[in-house]
C-alpha cells in the first residue's frame, strides 16, 4: 500500500508549515533520504526528507501554502498505484479502520477476504449488541475505576479464548493511573474474543472481551470499530518502522573518503550534519549516498575515517621536533547515547493533571520557619506511651486540619462561577511510588488522635507500594500536604493538587543558631511553604492560616484542647 506523507513537527511551537518549494514533481522517482521539499516553519526553513523508496504519486499542496501539522502532502508509492485508498484512509472514509490496522498485504488477497467474510453468515452474525444480549452475550468494556481514568493497560488476562467463565471470575488485572486493579466478568459462558492485547490500552468503554454461549457469532458487534486506537496504532507502526530500518545500503559500508560535493557548500541533511557534529566528523570527508551526493543519516552512521598516510620526515625536521615539541591535544569522540520508554498510565496523568493546575490556577506561595523544639519533645513523649509511633508529618497532619477549621477560606475549591468552602477536613499525603506519585485522603482528620493518623498513613503507604489503593482512598481531598523533609531539603515549593485551593510542603527539620532570650542557642527549625491558588486565597488569608499553623506546631499542646 502507498505510504502517506504529512507535515511533520519540526519544533516545539509548530501548529503548521508553509511549503516553500518542491524538490520532486509527480511522477519522479524517490529513494529514501532524498529531499521532497523545503518547509517553512515558525523557527527556520528545514528540508523535508523521504523515509520511503518509490515513485511520488500525489502532491496536494502547492509551494507557498500553509499546511497543519500532520496534514497529508504528498503520497509515494509503486508506479501505476492507486494512491485513493490512502487518501481515504486518512480522510476518515470507509475502510480507514482496517487501512491503519492491516498489515501491508496484496490487494487482491484483501478483497477476497472483505468477499468471504460478507458473504458466510453465522450464528449471530451482524445482529448489533443489544440482538445479541438477548442471546446470553455480555459484552466486557473497559471500566472507570478512577475519576481521573481515561484509559487502562490490561497488566495480565487470566482467561483465555474458549475458556469457561462464571460471574464471579477475575478476568483480567488491569493498570490504571493509580493502581493495579481486577476486571470481574460479571457473566457466565465462553469467552468468545479478546480484543486487548497484554500490555496494549484501551480507552474507558472500550470493548475488552465478549463472554456468551459456545460458538457465538459476535462479528456484528466487533464490525463496529471497537478495537481500542492503540492497538490500532502500534500496528500501524510496525511496518513504517520496519521499512525505515531496511533502509541500509550494503554499497556504502566502507564510504571513500572524499569530498560528497564539488562546490563549497556540503549536501547534507539536518539529522546528518547533527550527528556528525556530535561524533567530530569533518563531512567534507564522507561520500552520500542520496541524490546529487548527498550526505544523510546512514552514510554518517558507516563512516570509517580513512588511515592517515604514513610520513617521512627529514633529518632536521626531525631534530627540531626533538627540541621543541608541540603539546598534543588528543581527540575525543563521544557517542550519544539514551534509552526510552513507554509513558505508563499513572506518569500519563500525573503530567496531564499537574500541567492543568499550574497552567490553570494561578499559584502564589508562603513560607514561615517553626519552631520544633516543643514538638520534637512532645513526639518523644507520645512515642513512649503510644500504641503506633507517631511521625512529625503526622503532627504536621494534625495540625494543618485543626487549622484548617479556624480558615475556612484555605479549605476551599474554586468552581468557576462558584467558591466550595468544605466544613470538614480531609487531608491528603502525598507519597513517592515507584511509577510516580499518589495522594491517599486522611478522612476527618481534626477528630483523629495522633496514633489514628500515624496508623492510617502506614497503612496507606503499605498499599500504596504494593499498588492495592482503591478509588476512595484518594477521591475527596480538601488539603494537601507533601514531605521531602526526609530526603534533607530544607524548603520547596509544590504544585496544588486540584481542585483544592492550598498544598503545604514541608521541609527537614535543621538545627541552626537561633537567638531565644537575647543569646544566640541552638535551636531545631523546619520551614513550611504554603502554596495557595490565587482564585479562593488572597495573601493575608494565607498568611493567617500559618501564624495559625505555626502556633499549634510550636505549643502542640494546643493540638489537645
Amino acid at each position: 500500500m502507498a505510504d502517506v506523507i504529512k507535515m511533520p513537527k519540526m519544533s516545539d511551537t509548530m501548529t503548521e508549515g508553509v511549503l516553500a518549494k518542491w524538490h520532486k514533481k509527480v511522477g519522479d522517482k524517490v529513494k529514501s533520504g532524498d529531499v521532497l521539499a523545503e518547509v517553512e516553519t515558525d523557527k527556520a526553513t528545514m528540508d523535508m526528507e523521504s523515509y520511503w523508496d518509490g515513485t511520488l504519486l500525489y502532491i496536494g499542496v502547492k509551494e507557498g501554502e500553509a499546511v497543519p501539522v500532520d496534514a497529508v502532502m504528498a503520497v509515494i508509492g509503486k508506479e501505476g498505484e492507486d494512491f485513493q485508498a490512502a487518501l481515504d484512509a486518512e480522510s476518515g472514509s470507509d475502510g480507514a479502520t482496517s487501512a491503519k490496522t492491516e498489515d501491508k498485504a496484496p490487494a487482491a488477497e484483501s478483497e477476497k477476504s472483505k468477499a468471504e467474510n460478507e458473504e458466510a453468515p453465522a450464528q449471530g452474525g451482524g445482529l448489533t449488541e443489544e440482538e445479541l444480549a438477548a442471546k446470553g452475550v455480555t459484552v466486557i468494556r473497559m471500566p472507570l475505576l478512577s475519576d481521573t481514568m481515561t484509559e487502562g493497560v490490561i497488566a495480565e488476562w487470566h482467561k483465555k479464548v474458549g475458556d469457561q467463565v462464571k460471574d464471579d471470575d477475575v478476568l483480567a488485572d488491569v493498570e490504571t493511573d493509580k493502581a493495579t486493579m481486577e476486571v470481574m466478568g460479571y457473566a457466565t459462558g465462553t469467552l468468545l474474543h479478546i480484543g486487548v492485547e497484554k500490555g496494549e490500552a484501551a480507552k474507558v468503554n472500550g470493548i475488552i472481551a465478549i463472554v456468551g454461549p459456545e460458538g457465538t457469532d459476535v462479528s456484528g458487534i466487533l464490525a463496529g470499530g471497537s478495537a481500542p486506537a492503540a492497538k490500532a496504532e502500534s500496528k500501524e507502526e510496525a511496518p513504517k518502522e520496519e521499512k525505515q530500518a531496511s533502509t541500509a545500503d550494503a554499497n556504502s559500508s566502507t564510504p571513500v573518503a572524499e569530498s560528497s560535493s564539488s562546490d563549497s557548500r556540503v549536501k547534507a541533511s539536518p539529522l546528518a550534519k547533527k550527528i556528525a557534529k556530535d561524533k567530530g566528523i569533518d563531512l567534507s570527508q564522507v561520500s552520500g549516498s542520496a541524490e546529487g551526493g548527498r550526505i544523510i543519516k546512514k552514510d554518517i552512521e558507516n563512516y570509517k575515517p580513512a588511515a592517515a598516510p604514513a610520513k617521512s620526515e627529514s633529518a632536521p625536521a626531525a631534530a627540531e621536533k626533538a627540541t621543541a615539541a608541540a603539546p598534543v591535544i588528543p581527540t575525543f569522540v563521544g557517542e550519544v547515547k539514551f534509552t526510552e520508554q513507554p509513558v505508563s498510565q499513572m506518569r500519563k496523568v500525573i503530567a496531564k493533571r499537574l500541567a492543568e493546575s499550574l497552567f490553570t490556577a494561578p499559584h502564589f506561595y508562603l513560607t514561615v520557619s517553626i519552631d520544633m523544639d516543643n514538638a520534637m519533645a512532645a513526639r518523644t513523649a507520645i512515642n513512649a506511651v503510644a500504641p503506633v509511633k507517631v511521625s512529625f508529618n503526622d503532627i504536621v497532619i494534625k495540625a494543618v486540619a485543626v487549622a484548617l477549621k479556624k480558615h475556612p477560606a484555605v479549605n476551599s475549591s474554586w468552581g468557576g462561577d462558584k467558591i466550595r468552602f468544605n466544613e470538614h477536613t480531609n487531608i491528603g499525603v502525598a507519597m513517592a511510588v515507584e511509577d510516580g506519585l499518589l495522594v491517599p485522603v486522611v478522612r476527618f482528620a481534626d477528630g483523629k488522635s495522633l496514633s489514628h493518623i500515624s496508623a492510617e498513613v502506614k497503612d496507606f503507604g503499605g498499599k500504596a507500594k504494593a499498588k492495592k489503593l482503591q478509588p476512595s482512598d484518594w477521591e475527596g481531598s480538601t488539603f494537601t500536604v507533601s514531605n521531602l523533609g526526609m530526603f534533607g531539603i530544607d524548603e520547596f515549593t509544590s504544585i496544588i493538587n486540584s481542585p483544592d485551593g492550598a498544598i503545604l510542603s514541608v521541609g527537614a527539620i535543621q538545627q541552626v543558631p537561633v537567638v531565644k532570650n537575647g543569646a544566640v542557642v541552638p535551636g531545631n527549625v523546619m520551614k513550611l511553604t504554603l502554596g495557595c491558588d490565587h482564585r479562593v486565597v488572597d495573601g493575608a488569608t494565607g498568611a493567617q492560616f500559618l501564624q495559625t499553623l505555626k502556633g499549634l506546631l510550636e505549643e502542640p499542646i494546643r493540638l489537645l484542647a
